[in-house]
C-alpha cells in the first residue's frame, strides 16, 4: 500500500518526519498529533453506555472509524490515520484457547475492547490447552481483518495490535497473583507457557501481516503512527510490579525473541513501570517507548527531560493537553526526539496553526 491515502493528504512528508524520528532517532525535532473534538465520538457516547457489551458488528465498527478518521483528515499533523482492532485487543489470545471472552465499551474513546477470565484453576489443566485455526473465534478474527482491510482501502491504514505473550499470557491462564507465585514455586510451568504463547502470538500476528498490506514498507501503529517493516506492539506490563531483576530473568529474552521474529516494534510503559526504563531502552529491536500516565505518578510530560536522560536516545511518545503543549512550544521548552500526542485541541484551525510551529521547531 502506498500514498496517497485520502485521509492523509500530506502523507509523504509525514512519513519522512516519522522516519527521521524512528529510524534516524533525530534528537533535534519534535513530532505531534492533534486531537480536536470529533463529532462521531460524541455521537457514539450518546448511543453506547459504558460497561460490558456483546461483540459488535464489524461492518458498523469500520463505518464508525471511517467517520472518525474522515473528520480528522483536515488536521495536518504527524499522524498516519489507521484503525485498531479493539475487539481483538487482549481477549483474542485467551479466547482462542477456550477462555470466556468479555467485551467492554468505553464511550469516551469509541473503543470496544476485550479481556478473558483466567482459563485454568491450576497448572494441572495446562496440558489440555490447544489452538485450532478452525475455531469460531479465529475465523471471526480473520473476517474482521478482511472487513477492515476492505473498508479502509485508499483512505486509511489498519494498525497492528497488542501481543499477549510472556507473563501477560500467563496472566490470562491463571490471573496475576498465581502467575507471580508460579515464578517462585513452579517456574518450569511458566517456561512452558511462555514457549506456548510465543507460537500462538506468532501465528496470530503472521495472519495479521498476511491480510494487512504494509504502508510504504511499514506498519501502521496506534501508538507510533508508523514503524518500518512488520513491526509489533509489545507489552511489559507484568514487570511494572516487579524488580528489574525479574524483568531481566523473565522478560528480556522473550521480548527480544518476538521483536527479532518480526522487524522490531514498540513498547508502552505505565507510570508504575518507569523503574524499567533503563532496561527496556536496551531491548534489541525496540523502536520506541510510549509513556503512559497513571494516577499517583507525575505525568510523563512534566518529567520528560529527566526520563530522556535514562533512555539512551530512544524515541519517546507522550500525551499532553493542548494548553500545556502550546505554552511549552511558545517558550521553547519542549524536549526533542519525542512524539507528542496532544489532547483537547480547540479546533482544526488551532491544531494546524500549532503544527506549523511544531514543524519549524528545533530542540
Amino acid at each position: 500500500m502506498t500514498f496517497p491515502l485520502s485521509y492523509c493528504p500530506a502523507g509523504e512528508e509525514t512519513l519522512r518526519r516519522l522516519r527521521r524520528l524512528y529510524v534516524e532517532r533525530a534528537q533535534d525535532i519534535i513530532l505531534a498529533s492533534m486531537e480536536p473534538p470529533i463529532a462521531a465520538v460524541r455521537a457514539f457516547a450518546r448511543d453506547h453506555p459504558a460497561g460490558f457489551c456483546a461483540y459488535p458488528d464489524p461492518q458498523e465498527r469500520i463505518a464508525f472509524w471511517d467517520d472518525c478518521l474522515r473528520e480528522h483528515a483536515p488536521v495536518m499533523d504527524d499522524s498516519i490515520p489507521s484503525v485498531y482492532l479493539t475487539e481483538m485487543d487482549q481477549g483474542l489470545y485467551g479466547g482462542l484457547l477456550g477462555g470466556e471472552l468479555r467485551f467492554l465499551c468505553d464511550p469516551d474513546t469509541g473503543w470496544i475492547s476485550s479481556m478473558v477470565a483466567p482459563l485454568l484453576r491450576d497448572w494441572s489443566e495446562f496440558a489440555r490447552l490447544s489452538f485450532s485455526p478452525e475455531s469460531e473465534l479465529y475465523q471471526r478474527y480473520l473476517r474482521q481483518l478482511r472487513i477492515y482491510v476492505a473498508g479502509s482501502q485508499g483512505r486509511f491504514g489498519v494498525s497492528h495490535f497488542i501481543l499477549i505473550d510472556g507473563l501477560n499470557f500467563v496472566f490470562e491462564l491463571l490471573g496475576a497473583t498465581k502467575t507471580y507465585l508460579s515464578l517462585i514455586e513452579q517456574p518450569e510451568f511458566v517456561v512452558r507457557a511462555v514457549a506456548f504463547a510465543f507460537d500462538l502470538n506468532v501465528h496470530v500476528q503472521e495472519a495479521f501481516f498476511d491480510h494487512v498490506p504494509l504502508l510504504e514498507g511499514g506498519t501502521c501503529s496506534n501508538m507510533a503512527q508508523w514503524l518500518p517493516g512488520r513491526a509489533v506492539s509489545e507489552s511489559v506490563d507484568p514487570f511494572h510490579m516487579t524488580s528489574v531483576d525479574y524483568f531481566e530473568r523473565w522478560g528480556r529474552e522473550n521480548v527480544e525473541r518476538i521483536l527479532a521474529r518480526f522487524d522490531g516494534g514498540a513498547v508502552h510503559i505505565h507510570g508504575n513501570g518507569r523503574h524499567l526504563l533503563e532496561a527496556v531502552s536496551t531491548l534489541k529491536g525496540l523502536r520506541c517507548v510510549l509513556l503512559g500516565d497513571d494516577r499517583g505518578f507525575p505525568p510523563a510530560f512534566e518529567v520528560l527531560a529527566q526520563i530522556k536522560t535514562r533512555t539512551a536516545g530512544l524515541p519517546l511518545i507522550v500525551s499532553v493537553d493542548y494548553d500545556s503543549f502550546h505554552r511549552a512550544l511558545a517558550e521553547h521548552r519542549l524536549v526533542g526526539g519525542v512524539f507528542y500526542r496532544v489532547r483537547e485541541a480547540p479546533d482544526v484551525d488551532a491544531a494546524n496553526r500549532c503544527m506549523d510551529l511544531v514543524r519549524a521547531y528545533r530542540a
